[in-house]
C-alpha cells in the first residue's frame, strides 16, 4: 500500500540584488529607488545561472513592487520561464515617508537617532513607518501568501527587513530585534511547514554560494 504524500508549503525569499540607492548612501523608498547597481545586476544574473543548473521546483513567483526587488525578479524570470510573476505592494522594504532620498548621513540630524528597539511604535520620519507597523503590514503579506500556496512552493523577490519579518514571524521570534542579521543580496532563505505541522522550520538562511568569485560589496546596508 502506498503511504499519503504529506503536502508541505515552502517559502523561498531572495534578497534583491545590490542597489543602486545602497552604493549611493541614500534612504531608498518607493519615490526614490532606482533599481541595481551594476554589482546587483551581476549577483543576480549568478542566482539565474543556479536556479538553471539546479532548478527547483516553483509553483508561484512573487515580488515586491520596489524597483530593486522587481529588477531582481525580471532578471530570474529566464530561470522561471513557466511562471507569471505577481507583485506585492505590501512585500516593500520599511517606508520611509518624508525621508525617502535623504543621505543616510543627513537623517540624524533631520528627524533625530532613536532606538527602534526602545520605540518600536515611533514612525521613522512624518509619513513613515514604525517598525511594529512595518512588522504588522510585512508579516500579514507573508502569511496570506502562503495561506493563498498552501501546499505550493513559494518563491519571492524581497528586502532584507522583509525576511527579517518572515524569520520572526514564523519562527515566534520577538518582535524587538534581540540579534543582528545581515542578509546577504541575492540569498535564499527558506522556511517550510508540512501539513498538520504546528510549527515552521528553518531550511536555510543567507544561502549564497552563487556569489562565489564576485566583488564584495562595498556595505551590506
Amino acid at each position: 500500500m502506498n503511504e499519503a504524500v504529506t503536502a508541505t508549503t515552502r517559502l523561498i525569499l531572495v534578497r534583491h540584488g545590490e542597489s543602486q540607492v545602497t552604493v549611493d548612501r541614500i534612504i531608498g523608498g518607493d519615490l526614490t529607488c532606482s533599481g541595481l547597481s551594476e554589482l546587483g545586476r551581476l549577483q543576480t544574473e549568478a542566482l539565474r545561472d543556479r536556479l538553471i543548473s539546479d532548478p527547483i521546483a516553483i509553483d508561484a513567483f512573487g515580488s515586491s513592487t520596489m524597483p530593486r526587488a522587481l529588477e531582481t525578479a525580471k532578471i530570474l524570470q529566464s530561470a522561471l520561464p513557466h511562471l507569471d510573476l505577481f507583485e506585492d505592494f505590501d512585500l516593500v522594504e520599511h517606508r520611509p515617508g518624508e525621508a525617502d532620498g535623504l543621505p543616510f548621513a543627513d537623517y540624524d540630524g533631520k528627524y533625530g537617532a532613536f532606538d527602534l528597539a526602545a520605540e518600536p511604535f515611533r514612525p521613522l520620519a512624518p509619513g513613515a513607518e514604525s517598525l511594529a507597523g512595518f512588522h504588522h503590514r510585512a508579516g500579514t503579506a507573508l502569511h496570506r501568501v502562503v495561506r493563498e500556496n498552501a501546499g505550493q512552493t513559494v518563491f519571492i523577490t524581497c528586502h532584507g527587513g522583509v525576511i527579517d519579518v518572515a524569520l520572526r514571524s514564523f519562527l515566534g521570534l520577538a518582535l524587538i530585534p534581540t540579534f543582528e542579521l545581515h542578509t546577504l543580496n541575492t540569498s535564499l532563505t527558506e522556511l517550510s511547514k508540512s501539513e498538520g505541522a504546528k510549527r515552521w522550520k528553518l531550511v536555510r538562511y543567507n544561502d549564497s554560494a552563487h556569489l562565489a568569485g564576485l566583488p564584495v560589496a562595498t556595505n551590506l546596508s
